[in-house]
């Protein structure tokens, strides 16, 4: 008698889990970062519940754009217990006010899909900005053994200080001269190069390379030309 009623509990459990079902629950389905920087990296953890009566299985966790990453903790879920989903977003590029979403499917039959959204306000910090008038100069034709030069001017467009860190040229046959390796935002600076054909023959090439503090064009290139002939 005694196992019969056993077995009657058991079936009645297993046909309450099969009514029931799983049940996916999501204690906090909207997160704002508030405000953050730009280029960084930011995380939260979405908390997921299974408070059906039957196993509760993850099958996909996608993001709406390639800057979210999510991933969770666990895919199976039995009744009762819960599991993180990682979400991480990345603020290179982004400026504003951002709106993301996270999908997870799962094999909850009323609810197979649920979203998870999160807000941010990504700022964009201030930066220098080395803008320069040309890249290019060709001092044409020139007698060997003839020294040339050319002053290139450049403004710093941003709103950090600009630093010059180095200037680099490519033979000793170029020399650059700087007016100055910090210019304040919104003014403007100049680089004297000058290029010594002494013992060159024919067209050149040559390159000038500036390395500054400029976070999206920390290297610029000036390339400098020149037709050298025999006197």
């Amino acid at each position: 008698m005694k196992k019969l009623f056993m077995l009657f509990i058991a079936l009645t459990v297993a046909n309450f889990a099969q009514i029931v079902g799983p049940k996916i629950s999501v204690l906090q389905k909207d997160f704002d970062f508030g405000n953050i920087k730009q280029n960084v990296f930011v995380e939260h953890d979405f908390i997921v519940s299974n408070t059906g009566g039957d196993s509760l299985y993850i099958y996909n966790v996608s993001a709406s754009c390639g800057c979210t990453a999510a991933k969770p903790e666990k895919d199976i879920l039995k009744p009762g217990e819960s599991t993180k989903i990682n979400v991480k977003f990345n603020t290179i590029g982004r400026e504003g006010t951002q709106h993301k979403y996270v999908y997870v499917n799962s094999n909850d039959k009323e609810n197979p899909e649920v979203r998870l959204a999160f807000t941010a306000n990504v700022i964009r910090e201030s930066f220098p900005k080395l803008v320069i008038s040309d890249t290019q100069h060709d001092f044409g034709m020139i007698e060997e053994g003839k020294v040339v030069d050319w002053t290139l001017n450049f403004k710093n467009d941003g709103k950090a200080t600009l630093e010059i860190k180095e200037v680099k040229t490519d033979c000793g046959c170029t020399a650059a001269i700087l007016s100055g390796k910090k210019i304040e935002p919104g003014k403007s600076g100049n680089l004297r190069i000058e290029f010594d054909s002494a013992h060159k023959s024919g067209k050149i090439t040559r390159n000038v390379t500036i390395l500054s503090n400029d976070a999206d064009k920390p290297e610029q290139t000036i390339v400098i030309y020149a037709d050298v002939h025999q006197k």
